[in-house]
């Protein structure tokens, strides 16, 4: 089965950042979550994805397309953006009126069944959304023409928890077809532990770790115990480690944890801070 997106060395320079040769594939039926955080280039990311902006190198394959081909897959993808880009005046009725034009297989009766669902009104002008409602709104535009892959971009961000928890599984719904794929980011990691199956971290334009998520799981410990016996941990199997004067922790492979510490599983949360603030510190 053909991969929902390969990218392969991918790069892009800007003045004052570097996207820095991303490698990452994400198998058709399944989820990827990219963590980062603000200015990371998580969005630069989903832009260069959709051809919204030109790479400087490397290669990405959308739904088997690469290329100016990606354009034409345009009604197979589902695009949730950081900003949603609706014009004002428009009100969720007008906007279906111009979805109908754009996409092919738009679903009139699946756009207001989400409407009806994330409590969206049908008659109030965009321009008086709140930020909440707005993503929720683009997130209903997204899922009512039958995509194969949805490309979110901190489509949980401004949500409450209840709403957001029900979004989270909305797209785990989705990903029930096996033919259906998701790659989101965010930087709230909670949901994506909840929800991907794979989890990229990317780091000021650079891709540090992609795995699966249950992999990930299973690699690493959090260990604590006295100074001394954190700082005897050897370095090549140690991710980050923290210090206070109440004692001291960090994250190893699991291979590595010495008997007698104690050690517990370390979140996907953890490891990313560890990680990053590991990578702060060369």
């Amino acid at each position: 089965m053909t991969n929902a997106l390969e990218i392969r060395n991918l790069t892009k320079n800007y003045k004052d950042f570097s996207l820095d040769g991303i490698n990452l594939v994400l198998p058709t039926g399944c989820i990827m979550g990219l963590v980062g955080e603000n200015g990371a280039g998580k969005s630069t990311t989903i832009k260069l994805i959709l051809d919204a902006v030109k790479r400087d190198g490397g290669e990405i394959t959308v739904l088997g397309r690469s290329g100016s081909e990606i354009t034409l897959a345009k009604n197979d993808i589902g695009v949730v953006p950081d900003e949603i880009g609706i014009p004002g005046m428009f009100t969720p009725q007008k906007l279906e009126k111009v979805m109908k034009l754009t996409f092919d297989n738009w679903d009139s009766e699946v756009f207001n069944d989400y409407l009806e669902r994330l409590s969206v009104p049908k008659d109030k002008r965009f321009k008086e959304f709140s930020k909440g409602m707005k993503m929720k709104l683009g997130i209903a535009v997204a899922l009512s023409h039958h995509p194969k892959l949805l490309l979110l971009d901190e489509p949980t961000s401004g949500l409450d928890p209840v709403v957001r928890d029900e979004v989270v599984d909305i797209f785990m719904n989705f990903t029930r077809d096996e033919e259906h794929s998701i790659f989101i980011s965010s930087h709230i990691v909670s949901d994506l532990e909840k929800l991907c199956d794979y989890i990229a971290f990317l780091h000021k334009g650079r891709l540090m770790l992609c795995e699966e998520k249950d992999v990930l799981r299973d690699s690493y410990r959090i260990v604590r115990g006295k100074v001394s016996e954190i700082e005897a941990l050897p370095d090549r199997y140690v991710i980050g480690k923290k210090i206070t004067p109440y004692g001291a922790e960090a994250i190893v492979r699991r291979e590595a944890v010495p008997a007698g510490l104690e050690s517990d599983p370390a979140d996907i949360e953890q490891l990313f801070i560890f990680m990053v603030r590991k990578e702060e510190r060369i």
